[in-house]
């Protein structure tokens, strides 16, 4: 099963910036046990764009589409065979990168 990890950080009670090296390490060993399908960082949620374009013609919105001091930094997919493993992995995943974690299944 697939499951979509968010990282959650605070804009009043930010994560270490130092955890590159460390979350590189995780990563591969994510890698090398087959959990790993995709991740990324995130840019600042100034740099957000929403769009909708539900109506008579586009409108496009500039910053997210919701103003809160937590927001999303990055993403992982990863690939395990069921939610015990995926919240295992989440709660190194939280240790390493030093922020909160959300694991979402896909459908």
């Amino acid at each position: 099963m697939r499951y979509l990890v968010s990282v959650i950080d605070d804009k009043d009670n930010p994560g270490s910036t130092d955890r590159g090296p460390a979350i590189n390490a995780f990563n591969e060993r994510l890698i090398a046990e087959g959990h790993w399908v995709f991740s990324g960082g995130l840019a600042d949620t100034g740099a957000a764009t929403v769009v909708d374009n539900r109506g008579e013609q586009a409108v496009f919105s500039d910053g997210p589409f919701v103003e809160s001091k937590e927001y999303l930094a990055g993403v992982w997919v990863w690939e395990a065979p069921d939610l015990d493993v995926a919240l295992r992995l989440a709660a190194e995943a939280s240790e390493v990168c030093d922020r909160k974690i959300e694991v979402r299944p896909f459908l």
